[in-house]
């Protein structure tokens, strides 16, 4: 039988970061669910389907395929077995992956795909809706959360690294812009589930969050 650890937060809340830590630590596959709408949002970009042409999108949903792998301890993600990990974190992706990922068949078909990952693997899974709504049944649900001004830091750090042009100030107002969506979606909305523990990581260092959390997994495991 499985074992699911569910990772809900706002976009840059560092979720992505500390699941695939606490993964590695804890020998658990960690499934990246943002990457999964980041790459049927670059698709769209690509086909230029817009996104009130649901006929088209049904379409894409049929001929998409998404997939994962982790190469020398890199993930990477493929759209149609093309390598697109750094195409779905420019700028355009940015601008509309919100609200891909509120198009309710764009939904749909993803959680399909999230629940088919977690049948007979031990994984963790990070994104808004994995306790509440992909995996309402998951052994550990965490909520993880920040301040909109430290989330916009950690976002403009990390699009340096990888050297995407945008200001502190676009960055946040994208940040304010998807919280507003993803907390008043009408399709899974972003929220902290009953049973989820919360941790504020505002001033908390990654190595601190990642102790604390594989220290709840380990507890529940026992």
């Amino acid at each position: 039988m499985s074992f699911i650890v569910a990772i809900d937060g706002p976009a840059g809340s560092g979720k992505g970061t500390i699941t695939k830590l606490v993964g590695k630590k804890l020998n658990l596959i960690n499934i990246d669910t943002g990457a999964m709408y980041r790459c049927a949002s670059l698709y769209m970009i690509r086909n230029n389907i817009k996104l009130d042409e649901l006929d088209k999108i049904s379409e894409m949903l049929k001929n998409i395929k998404i997939e994962q792998a982790n190469i020398n301890d890199v993930d990477k993600f493929y759209l149609n077995s093309e390598d697109v990990s750094d195409m779905i974190r420019e700028k355009e992706v940015n601008e509309i992956v919100s609200q891909v990922s509120h198009i309710p068949i764009v939904r749909e078909r993803m959680v399909e795909l999230q629940r088919e990952m977690g049948k007979n693997d031990n994984i963790i899974m990070e994104g808004r809706d994995i306790g509440t709504n992909v995996f309402p049944n998951a052994d550990v649900k965490i909520y993880l959360d920040a301040s909109a001004e430290e989330r916009a830091n950690r976002r403009l750090k990390q699009n340096d690294q990888k050297g995407i042009e945008m200001s502190y100030e676009e960055i946040l107002e994208n940040i304010k812009f998807r919280d507003n969506n993803d907390k008043t979606s009408p399709v899974a909305p972003l929220k902290q589930a009953e049973d989820a523990i919360y941790l504020d990581t505002t001033h908390m260092v990654i190595e601190k969050v990642v102790e604390e959390i594989v220290k709840i997994v380990n507890e529940k495991r026992k």
